[in-house]
């Protein structure tokens, strides 16, 4: 069942990502996003490197690009492809039409000028997870078919069941379909462990996940990126 914010009844709240080079203004879209009972994470400059953008296992990007040093326009088109189908929200201190039309044009599917009260922004956010599949409830690319709600898995209409950890373990790779997740990342947005514990807990998840997943069917979805981590394809090579 979808609740008002953009959450579901069941399973743990929407993701969201935010990047505001202003740690101030940062902290205080958090803390509202918290206080409405979404789940944060904050990322560093792009220009420090994207791959913290990449691994992120997020539902939402809330990116604020006229503070950063680069081209907004450039970074805009950097969180749409980063954001894949998932929603990216640009942010703007200034109450200014020609800075959310840059965002529009550069790809954002919302835009929102805010001052002080972060209200608007919350709200916009709760909008556009509702209107996204996932916080729909469903995930999945070509014959894959993932209810978030009810948990259930389908691979060209055959029901796959499995445990929790598997199931999860295969939803964040689905946020992302062919892009590959790193280790690291799976271990957060899986097991909540911020570090690695030198345990083989991801490959063994893994494996089982495969056996499900693959086993029977004409190609292979999960494969993996030497270097890189695990990915879920969306058709065969």
């Amino acid at each position: 069942m979808e609740r008002s914010d953009g959450r579901t009844a069941t399973g743990p709240p929407p993701l969201v990502a935010v990047r505001h080079a202003i740690a101030a203004r940062g902290d205080l879209l958090v803390q509202a996003l918290a206080v409405a009972g979404f789940r944060t994470t904050r990322l560093p400059s792009p220009l420090a490197g994207a791959r913290a953008w990449r691994d992120g296992c997020f539902d939402l990007l809330a990116v604020d690009p006229f503070h950063d040093s680069h081209d907004a326009a450039e970074l805009v088109a950097l969180a749409r492809a980063i954001a894949a189908g998932r929603p990216l929200l640009i942010l703007s201190d200034r109450d200014s039409g020609a800075e959310r039309m840059l965002a529009l044009g550069a790809g954002a599917d919302d835009a929102v000028g805010w001052a002080g009260d972060p209200a608007e922004v919350v709200a916009r956010i709760a909008g556009l997870l509702r209107r996204s599949r996932m916080a729909a409830g469903r995930l999945g690319e070509g014959e894959l078919r993932i209810d978030l709600i009810d948990r259930r898995v389908e691979r060209a209409g055959r029901l796959i069941p499995m445990p929790l950890r598997e199931f999860d373990l295969l939803a964040n790779l689905a946020r992302v379909p062919d892009r590959p997740v790193s280790r690291s990342a799976l271990l957060k947005a899986v097991w909540r462990i911020d570090f690695d514990p030198g345990t083989n807990r991801v490959e063994v998840h893994m494996s089982r996940l495969r056996a499900k997943v693959d086993r029977g069917f004409g190609w292979p979805m999960l494969c993996t990126v030497k270097g890189c981590g695990y990915a879920l394809r969306s058709r065969p090579d």
